[in-house]
């Protein structure tokens, strides 16, 4: 399982644009992807799921953990941590 733990630097943290563009990447994704918010509950949540995603109130310097498993995880998790840290 790969994983990255990236800090948000966008200014509205994975809020309506972000999280839609976030979203979208995990989507295209064929394996299952998660995210999780350290400090929050810790519990992943399918990164797939835009209401998931939101309901995850990412903010502006928050940590978030992404994971995925598969063939090309890797690949996936660096778009979505592109996605995350842009500013």
């Amino acid at each position: 399982m790969a994983e990255r733990k990236i800090t948000v630097e966008s200014e509205v943290g994975l809020h309506a644009r972000p999280a839609a563009t976030f979203v979208q990447t995990a989507t295209k994704a064929a394996m299952d992807v998660t995210i999780a918010k350290m400090g929050g509950t810790g519990a992943p949540v399918n990164a797939k799921s835009i209401l998931s995603v939101l309901a995850l109130d990412v903010r502006h310097g928050d940590t978030i953990i992404i994971t995925a498993d598969g063939e090309g995880a890797d690949a996936v998790l660096d778009q979505l941590a592109a996605i995350a840290s842009a500013t």
